[in-house]
């Protein structure tokens, strides 16, 4: 049972390591999708921005309230697509200021949290690597080491609890006194 005990424990900080060294590049793959979505909304707000510049002094909430106030269907239509616009670059920008620190809070970011839509697609095109460099390996160690501290601990409590239940299975009756 030890030699399996010793082989399992191995084959888990293995598979651990391999699993730790994937949050750097997924960190990083996840950041790059956010600032490409940021790029992209501010790109498509451009024209927007350029006509709030013109007539209501850069405020781009005021085009969205004309247009949201517009007797027309499609200019309202349009306000709400703006607005929609406009929220979307605020989401990613929150995003990017929160990913604007070290590796172990933008993991701890991204985990809990993170953009939905942008992790969805970051696991949906995620390119497994195995990075050599020095934020892979200690994530990889600190992952596999954590892994099997929690491991050690449940076989410990499993052995601890067996025990005990052994020992009242197995306790001799009290003799009665009389």
């Amino acid at each position: 049972m030890s030699i399996l005990y010793r082989y399992l424990m191995i084959i888990v900080a293995c598979v651990s390591l391999l699993i730790g060294v994937q949050i750097p590049s997924f960190v990083d793959q996840y950041q790059k999708r956010v600032d490409a979505h940021l790029r992209e909304v501010t790109i498509n707000l451009q024209p927007f921005q350029e006509i709030a510049n013109t007539y209501f002094g850069g405020n781009l909430d005021k085009l969205i309230e004309l247009n949201l106030r517009a007797n027309a269907k499609p200019l309202q239509e349009q306000g709400a697509a703006i607005a929609l616009m406009v929220k979307r670059k605020s989401r990613f920008e929150a995003d990017m200021a929160a990913l604007q620190t070290s590796l172990p809070m933008k993991a701890l970011h991204v985990l809990f949290n993170g953009d939905r839509e942008m992790i969805d697609e970051a696991l949906g095109q995620y390119s497994y690597t195995v990075p050599l460099n020095q934020d892979a390996l200690l994530f990889g160690a600190a992952v596999s080491l954590l892994i099997l501290l929690i491991l050690e601990l449940l076989f410990a409590l499993s052995r601890f609890v067996g025990a005990k239940a052994w020992r009242r299975l197995h306790r001799p009756p009290l003799s009665k006194a009389l």
